[in-house]
């Protein structure tokens, strides 16, 4: 079985490196880290929105271009190599795919071709700091931080309803009775708001009461895409600490000479590497959406996790003292690492996941159980 992209998304993942490479958005993403106005990026979000990225895996009959889900897994490796500041998390791995795979007839034709557009910016919480409660089929409480909440037109939330249980719903971010106000995280390049809301009309997503079970395919499948960020962040960092090892020399030999150095190279590749096989094995299992994606979405997330953030840092350490000045780009990697690594929870969180799906399949004597998860589901 062939795991690697087809020639087609090849060419995308060619055409996405070479975008971003030209737009030389490490100035960019400094510049919003220093709390600079963000034009720029949302003039990269247009340019890439006419480019169709947003609308990969969409369908078509909702201005989609209906290309598959590995076709945006290898867009998302070359955001994740650039460190490219675009909404796609929130506003296409998990607001456009809640209203695909959950929403009415309606709620898809108001706003799947405005997201696939890039028109509208989605944006979604499925756990963490949530104080949702829905009332009469409208919505109140307070929810943080939330990733692109302050331009966010479509919001999707995991909810409690009256009766105690949980529900996936949509609402329109452009009420009256929603207010925000930004949230300082470590990575200012991916704005986060805190949301408050006051009786804000919601439609429901599948059944009532049944939100924790959309919200935990909702981020099996948006994990995956996460992965391949991360393995694309984690690429770069180690181009990064090779090529400066290679030139930069200490007692007049070149660092990249010294075993020490040596070894924190290998140990990046061989963790990417890693992370690369998880990352493939979770798109065909995204792309055939069968029950090997919860297991497949976990190790991927995990592997991701940790050889991004083990990459990030050493990358700081091979660069040394220059590593960690602000003029070096070291910590844009660094940050955005730090950031991915508790986007959709802590990857403690996956680890049990991945346990527990492994526990139903070995129960199920080597076949995947579909029943619901006993864990906890997180944003």
């Amino acid at each position: 079985m062939n795991f690697d992209f087809s020639e087609e998304e090849q060419q995308i993942k060619s055409q996405a490196r070479r975008l971003l490479a030209d737009r030389a958005l490490h100035p960019m993403v400094r510049r919003l880290l220093d709390g600079g106005e963000s034009s720029a990026a949302d003039a990269l979000w247009r340019e890439v929105a006419a480019l169709g990225w947003p609308a990969t895996m969409l369908p078509e009959e909702h201005g989609g271009l209906d290309l598959g889900g590995t076709a945006l897994c290898a867009i998302a490796e070359e955001i994740g190599r650039a460190c490219a500041p675009l909404p796609m998390f929130p506003s296409i791995y998990l607001a456009a795919e809640a209203v695909r795979l959950f929403g009415s007839d309606h709620l898809r034709d108001g706003w799947l071709p405005k997201l696939a557009a890039g028109e509208t910016i989605g944006t979604a919480m499925l756990g963490g700091s949530t104080s949702l409660q829905i009332a009469d089929d409208h919505l109140n409480g307070r929810v943080s931080p939330v990733a692109y909440g302050l331009s966010a037109g479509l919001g999707i939330f995991l909810a409690r309803e009256q009766d105690g249980a949980s529900s996936l719903i949509a609402c329109d971010c452009g009420h009256t009775g929603v207010r925000r106000h930004p949230v300082v995280t470590i990575d200012l390049s991916v704005p986060h708001a805190a949301m408050a809301f006051d009786m804000v009309p919601v439609e429901r997503l599948g059944a009532a009461g049944g939100g924790k079970i959309a919200a935990a395919r909702l981020q099996a499948g948006a994990a995956v895409l996460l992965a391949f960020e991360q393995l694309g962040g984690a690429d770069a960092c180690l181009d990064m600490a090779l090529a400066y090892a290679k030139q930069r020399r200490s007692f007049g030999r070149l660092i990249g000479s010294y075993q020490a150095i040596k070894h924190r190279l290998v140990e990046m590749y061989v963790k990417n590497e890693l992370a690369r096989s998880h990352a493939y094995y979770a798109a065909w299992a995204l792309c055939v959406d069968g029950p090997e994606l919860e297991r497949a979405a976990a190790s991927a997330r995990v592997s991701a996790t940790e050889a991004f953030e083990f990459a990030a840092s050493e990358n700081l350490h091979v660069h040394g003292g220059m590593g960690f000045t602000w003029e070096a780009d070291p910590h844009l990697y660094y940050r955005r690492a730090r950031l991915l690594s508790h986007t959709l929870g802590p990857v403690s969180a996956w680890q049990r996941r991945l346990a527990a799906a492994l526990g139903r399949e070995h129960s199920a004597g080597g076949q995947v159980a579909c029943k619901e998860m006993s864990v906890p589901v997180f944003n």
